[in-house]
Formats: structure tokens, C-alpha cells, sequence
């Protein structure tokens, strides 16, 4: 990773750690957010996943249109730090725990691998 990746993964990090600090006082089954990005296509890329604790949780969350709370915040805090997102209803996504428990055992880091194949390079 070249030294202004770094600097940009970083950048992410914090401000998607602020998103998530807000989001567990405020919605209600949501558990944790992740990214994984793709450098050589930053910012088309950058792919985030709301993580909820279950499938109810989760559906809950979208029937109640948070996932527009979602976008905003992490627009919001990417902006801050100079990022932009280009479309954030296809980079920004929602899971839960319970259907990587289902579908791959809990390992999120297969689960998030499928997202990570599935990244724009051009």
C-alpha cells in the first residue's frame, strides 16, 4: 500500500468510526460498519457495510427508511475528510450477522471477500 493510500485509509477509517459511534446510540440492532476499497479505483471503489445483529433487525431498520440516515452520515463524514462518494446507495450496504452466521459460518472476512471481488476496477 503506497504511503497516500495509507493516508487515505485512515481518513476512512476515522471518519466511518464516527458514523458507527452515532449509529449504535441511535438505531436500534445495528451492531457495526465496515469498508473495503480497491485503491487503484479509489473512490468508485469504496464499498461500506452496515452490519445489523439480525435479519429482523435489520429489515426493522430498512422499513423505517434508515438506510437514507445511513447515507447521509457517511456522505457526510467522508466529505469532511475529502472524500466523495459517487453513488452511495450502490456503495453503501446492509447485512447482519445473522446471515453471515447462516451463509458463511461467521467468517465475515469470506463474506466481505465476495464484496471485495465485486469492486469496479475501471
Amino acid at each position: 500500500m503506497k504511503k497516500s493510500d495509507k493516508k487515505i485509509e485512515n481518513a476512512i477509517r476515522e471518519a466511518l468510526t464516527n458514523v458507527c459511534d452515532a449509529a449504535l446510540e441511535s438505531i436500534d440492532g445495528f451492531v457495526w460498519l465496515t469498508h473495503v476499497v480497491n485503491y487503484s479505483a479509489f473512490p468508485n471503489s469504496l464499498k461500506i457495510v452496515c452490519v445489523f445483529e439480525t435479519d429482523e433487525s435489520l429489515s426493522n431498520a430498512l422499513d423505517a427508511k434508515q438506510e437514507d440516515y445511513f447515507y447521509q452520515r457517511i456522505n457526510e463524514a467522508l466529505n469532511d475528510v475529502g472524500i466523495k462518494l459517487n453513488r452511495p446507495s450502490r456503495q453503501v450496504s446492509f447485512d447482519s450477522e445473522e446471515a453471515c452466521e447462516r451463509f458463511y459460518n461467521g467468517k465475515w472476512n469470506e463474506r466481505l471477500a465476495r464484496l471485495q471481488s465485486s469492486v469496479a476496477l475501471h
